[in-house]
């Protein structure tokens, strides 16, 4: 039988093959396959043992060495041929110029970018290129930067919140009627022009800041139902010398394939102002846009189903050439309402404000002549804002009458530190005022006196008007100018003198006097005659013009203004001397409450 081999055999038998084969191998390896690791590169290259190298492109390094014998080569992988120049480069050109080094061969070092010098550079032509685009899409949108520049900026539509229409239009029955017309041509134009009417081509709205002109015309795009352009008159004046007229002519091209449509140009004496009237001469930007805003609104083209409104309160020095028929064929004056019409708006703006049962709305209309639009709806904004600080659920008459002193006289300065001689002077002065004013016949009733500054004033004598007033006769004004002159006369006679707080009624009642002397003829010397008010001068109209009269006349309507005044003084003197004691009781009053309405003060005038 054969003899088995047990396992430990079996181990003991294969441990012997593999030493034997691992001595074999490491016997006939060749010294080629030797590695190095990297350090021990540097030490055989700073002992000056490599004879020859060669490095390829991959890192893999070849190596002759002195203390191998000749043709015995040594390998070494280096991970990164960049490290290998920065550690070796210099020592290999010293050992081959000594002829330590016989022979190498490697690829030469790959030159670095050095991104912390190159980076500020980089980041800062990026910047350039990102702002000359931004720069250059701007100005150009898509289209030429010129075409950009006269593009007319209109706004279509009611620009507000929401639609406006007649309803919301109060104190200016007259004036819708006439701007209703236009509405009706709009929608219906075979019922007018059956008959042979021609549609306005331009409505001009003329009248004091305030009075609704604007709201009007968004009134007319609400009930129109039509396209509806609005542009500011400033909105046409560029630096660039031509861009206006451009802007006009991209204007009327707009309406034109819109038509029917309105053309709204608010403020337009700021591109409609007389020519001639600039300094720039006849090429001044601001006329070439008037010539041509004239041209396109009656010229050879035509401008079927457009209509042009503007509003302005300097019609006086538009163009005589804009306002003609065929242009502006109609002009609507907006006024100031009457009390009818104060009492509608103030009804429009209360809508939303809860008001207490003390408040009149009529009687506050009557108590505010004077007013525009603008004018009440800031009066009843200050009234809540005045019951919002006070924490209160209404707004009671208290809070419209103080909103309406608020309006003419500002804000209380009760914070004002006034000196005792200060406060008496004032309370006489404005009792001096009041007293004149109660026994003129034509004034109008005292409402309230105050010492209390407001604004620039240290006191306040307010009289409001009856009833409204469109003319004023000699009589009253002269009654006007006694009143302005009773504070001066007042401290004259309880003070033995005068102070500077008269001022500004002594240039009001002269600027008065020299109305009635050179303006409205009232002068009994020199008779009905005119001779101008020194008025705004308007360059390129007034400013070369002479007085129309001669240096004798001048002084003559000096002599009979100081007449006026002369009398006046006289008058207002003598009646505060016949109620002197009412005069002090007044004053008195004043020193100790501050303020007095029109009972209290009408209860002291009427006491024996």
């Amino acid at each position: 039988m054969k003899k088995q081999l047990n396992p430990m055999g079996m181990l003991a038998y294969l441990a012997v093959m593999v030493v034997v084969l691992l001595l074999l191998s490491r016997v006939l390896t060749p010294a080629a396959e030797q590695q190095l690791t990297y350090a021990q590169v540097l030490e055989v290259f700073d002992a000056g043992d490599v004879r020859k190298f060669s490095l390829s492109a991959d890192g893999e390094l070849t190596m002759e060495l002195y203390s191998k014998g000749e043709g015995q080569t040594v390998e070494a992988s280096i991970g990164s041929t960049e490290q290998f120049h920065q550690d070796l480069d210099g020592l290999i050109h010293q050992q081959s110029s000594d002829g330590t080094l016989e022979d190498y061969d490697y690829p030469p070092a790959r030159e670095t970018i050095n991104w912390v010098m190159i980076l500020p550079y980089l980041v800062l032509g990026l910047a350039l290129i990102y702002l000359i685009i931004v720069m250059v899409s701007r100005s150009n949108g898509g289209q030429n930067s010129m075409a950009k520049f006269t593009k007319a900026n209109a706004r279509s539509g009611n620009t507000g919140s929401r639609r406006v229409t007649f309803a919301d239009v109060a104190g200016a029955d007259e004036e819708k009627e006439e701007l209703q017309e236009i509405v009706e041509f709009l929608q219906d134009p075979a019922r007018f022009t059956r008959l042979g009417a021609r549609i306005p081509k331009g409505i001009l709205l003329v009248g004091p800041p305030g009075t609704g002109k604007t709201l009007l015309a968004r009134a007319v795009a609400g009930e129109a139902g039509v396209q509806f352009l609005s542009i500011s008159g400033s909105d046409f004046v560029e630096l660039y010398v031509g861009v206006g007229a451009g802007r006009v002519r991209d204007l009327f091209e707009q309406a034109k394939k819109m038509a029917p449509a309105i053309i709204f140009i608010d403020e337009i004496d700021a591109v409609g102002r007389r020519r001639g009237a600039g300094l720039g001469g006849g090429h001044d930007e601001r006329e070439q846009t008037l010539n041509q805003l004239l041209v396109e609104m009656d010229g050879f083209g035509k401008n079927e189903g457009v209509i042009v409104m503007a509003a302005t309160n300097r019609k006086d020095i538009l163009d005589p050439a804009l306002l003609r028929p065929g242009r502006f064929d109609r002009q609507i004056y907006v006024g100031r309402p009457d009390w009818r019409g104060r009492e509608a708006i103030l009804k429009v703006h209360a809508k939303d404000k809860p008001l207490a049962e003390d408040v009149n709305l009529a009687n506050l209309a009557k108590a505010t002549a004077g007013f525009t639009g603008a004018d009440l709806e800031n009066l009843l904004n200050e009234a809540a804002l005045l019951a919002a600080r006070e924490k209160q659920p209404f707004l009671t008459n208290r809070n419209l009458e103080d909103a309406m002193l608020k309006v003419i006289a500002g804000p209380e300065k009760r914070s004002r530190v006034v000196n005792p001689h200060e406060r008496r002077l004032t309370a006489i002065h404005e009792a001096g005022h009041a007293v004149v004013m109660y026994h003129l016949p034509t004034h109008d009733p005292v409402h309230q006196i105050t010492i209390i500054p407001r604004g620039g004033a240290g006191g306040m004598t307010i009289s409001l008007p009856a009833d409204d007033q469109n003319y004023q006769s000699r009589n009253e004004m002269f009654e006007q100018i006694v009143s302005l002159l009773g504070g001066r006369a007042a401290e004259q006679l309880l003070l033995e003198d005068i102070s500077t707080g008269a001022s500004n009624d002594i240039q009001r009642a002269t600027a008065i006097a020299r109305d009635m002397v050179s303006k409205y003829g009232m002068s009994q010397r020199l008779g009905t005659v005119s001779y101008g008010s020194d008025g705004e001068v308007f360059i390129g109209r007034d400013y070369e013009k002479s007085k129309a009269y001669s240096e004798k006349v001048a002084g003559d309507i000096d002599e009979e203004v100081k007449i006026i005044i002369d009398q006046a003084y006289k008058r207002c003197t003598q009646l505060l001397q016949e109620n002197l004691d009412k005069l002090q009781k007044v004053a008195d009053n004043l020193l100790q409450n501050e303020a007095m309405d029109r009972a209290t003060f009408e209860t002291i005038m009427k006491e024996d």
